[in-house]
């Protein structure tokens, strides 16, 4: 298209932009060439509809920014655009980004300018759907020789929820009256209690009083703060905006209320690279600040006839900075030898995608979860008059009658993620030094591969919080200084096996990065790199299409083994276990786990994200109804 045409199509759109309630209008300025490729800023969904010829309904979409430019001023976007106008709806700050209204066809115009980064839909976000004893939480509980206290309970430590909001007159919440430090609401229902019934099951899983109920149904963490952050509505839906609100707002105050933990049982379908989503940024931002980030993988581990499928983690799952969950059903006993990963459970590698200047996909091929927890028909709290026990009155427990004390019962990663959410809070209490990298890393060290799951099953294995914490307490205070390949441990390591109900098992002793294991016990007798903060746990392994190394820089190599395939666990080790996938396949192109490519015993998702096609397109997200799981309704 020549120039004078181009210009005439610009100017004829009519956007609106306003700022602080006030109308803002930029005419007769120069329109700025297109760059090299500025349809790659534009996310898959939202190209989409352009294509689909509804480009000129109005969307909401998120902006984001390279860091140095300063969004909210908008005079290189409006100078850009030439007379076109547009409503600005929201300006989140501290992540660089603005929310706007705009017909759908401005989005390639808007993609012109180089301080914007990347374009995406403001899509819909929904809930992802015997504990301290099978988890090893009660053989820490009583740690007063270490900490001077009588229980290892999460004291102190602030734990962020971002879900439905949380009903803070149930006993698990209400016992301790400031146990919820701060609420707020970003669904503009200005209301943060919990008429959906999500939220309050998963606070109270992570950190709720056990004292009401003797004990018996308590949470991980009893004696932690919760933050109660709304971002899902009365029936359980959000935007993405809403999400990006509460990241902003946690970045900003996450010191005011002592939040080392956010848990986000919730998701959005990974459409674009983790490098181009917003929420995967926004998470990014807080892991690097210190914050550690708990995600549910999602509950898309099999299609409606039962197939086991690959690569169905979804959004913020996929971002390699969070600790993504998975479930695991420990069918109601202590006991962990008979424990499995559940049929729902969604499994790696990440199949979000991105294009090259030649319009070639490459997907991300990151391997999640990271570990899994128990997730199946977990009993918890139950919010007054929620809509889940409206939907399904199955749900209810009938173990108590009283309003508030009333109990029910929920499946899915939803409900393991803040399992590991209220062990983090645990590691943190035992030791404040840690930074989020040396959480994640000492959580996967210490799982415990189940064995017949693959490390796309199961990531490193089973949570262990008594070996998690064992670690932690003796990992040294980085004020005496900590310098690559120094001692990690303030004295030497326990042998690497737990004992939970009388039965051992033995620790996974490896780590997942990125697209490869790591085993040896070097990642916990010496300090790497990567453990600091502002690096990904993965960064010092150096990849090309085919192979992998370890930079000597960020990594000591004498004792670390990088493996060279993901394989079936057989209960032991990460670098032990019969080959299912060779690393090689993740990396390059990723073709080879395309659509329809078998693997091993399922079928992988491919074209970025295949399923929404089978499971709603765009609007699809985690959480949708409940779907039935291996032991009780699977919420995501």
């Amino acid at each position: 298209m020549h120039r004078p045409q181009l210009f005439k199509r610009l100017t004829s759109l009519t956007v609106l932009f306003s700022l602080c309630a006030a109308l803002v209008v930029f005419t007769n300025t120069k329109v700025k060439a297109f760059d090299d490729d500025p349809m790659r800023k534009i996310s898959p969904d939202l190209l989409r509809v352009i294509q689909s010829g509804n480009g000129g309904e109005n969307v909401k979409v998120i902006v984001q920014h390279t860091p140095t430019s300063s969004p909210g001023l908008l005079g290189s976007l409006l100078n850009l655009v030439g007379g076109v106008v547009g409503v600005v709806v929201g300006l989140l700050t501290n992540l660089n980004i603005e929310i706007l209204d705009i017909q759908a066809n401005s989005a390639p115009i808007l993609a012109q300018d180089p301080s914007v980064s990347y374009i995406s839909l403001d899509a819909t976000v929904k809930s992802s759907g015997h504990l301290t004893t099978t988890t090893g939480t009660e053989q820490i509980r009583d740690q007063q020789s270490f900490l001077g206290t009588n229980e290892l309970d999460g004291s102190g430590i602030g734990i962020a929820i971002i879900d439905s909001g949380i009903d803070a007159t149930h006993k698990s919440i209400s016992n301790k009256p400031t146990k919820i430090s701060f609420s707020k609401d970003f669904t503009g229902e200005n209301r943060t209690d919990d008429p959906y019934g999500h939220g309050t099951h998963v606070a109270a899983i992570a950190a709720g009083d056990g004292s009401a109920t003797n004990g018996k149904y308590e949470g991980i963490a009893p004696a932690a703060k919760l933050i109660n952050l709304r971002v899902l509505d009365s029936h359980g839906v959000g935007r993405v905006s809403a999400v990006l609100g509460a990241l902003d707002w946690l970045i900003a105050n996450r010191g005011a209320y002592n939040i080392r933990v956010v848990n986000m049982s919730l998701g959005t379908p990974a459409i674009s690279s983790y490098k181009d989503d917003p929420i995967c940024n926004a998470v990014r931002k807080l892991v690097d600040a210190g914050v550690v980030v708990v995600a549910a993988a999602g509950n898309n581990g099999k299609d409606s006839t039962g197939q086991k499928i690959y690569g169905g983690i979804h959004c913020p799952g996929n971002e390699p900075a969070a600790i993504t969950v998975g479930a695991s059903n420990s069918y109601g006993s202590d006991q962990r030898n008979d424990d499995v990963i559940t049929t729902y459970s969604s499994r790696g590698p990440t199949r979000s995608v991105w294009k090259d200047s030649y319009g070639l996909k490459h997907y991300d091929n990151i391997i999640k979860p990271d570990l899994v927890a128990p997730g199946n028909k977990i009993i918890s709290a139950e919010a007054v008059n929620n809509e889940l026990i409206r939907i399904d009155p199955s749900l209810e427990t009938n173990k108590y009658s009283t309003t508030n004390m009333k109990l029910m019962y929920l499946s899915g990663t939803s409900m393991s993620a803040p399992v590991v959410a209220g062990a983090a809070a645990l590691l943190f209490e035992a030791n404040a030094n840690l930074t989020p990298n040396m959480v994640k890393m000492l959580l996967m060290y210490t799982a415990q591969p189940l064995a017949g799951f693959n490390t796309l099953d199961q990531g490193a294995g089973e949570l262990n919080i008594a070996g998690a914490v064992c670690l932690a307490k003796i990992v040294r205070n980085p004020l005496f200084g900590f310098s690559f390949g120094s001692s990690l441990l303030s004295k030497s390591a326990p042998p690497p096996q737990t004992s939970i109900a009388d039965r051992s098992f033995s620790w996974a002793q490896g780590l997942i990065l990125n697209r490869t294991t790591i085993s040896g016990k070097d990642l916990i007798n010496k300090y790497q790199v990567s453990y600091g903060k502002g690096y990904l746990l993965g960064d010092g392994i150096v990849e090309t299409n085919t192979t992998q190394s370890m930079n000597s820089s960020m990594w000591t190599r004498s004792s670390l083994t990088l493996a060279n395939y993901l394989m079936r666990s057989d209960g032991v080790s990460l670098n032990t276990g019969s080959i299912f996938l060779l690393d090689d396949l993740l990396l390059g192109e990723g073709f080879a786990l395309g659509d329809g490519y078998a693997m091993g015993d399922g079928v992988a998702v491919g074209d970025g994200f295949a399923m929404g096609d089978t499971y709603g397109g765009s609007g699809f997200a985690m959480g949708d109804n409940c779907r039935e799981g291996d032991f009780g309704p699977a919420m995501n």
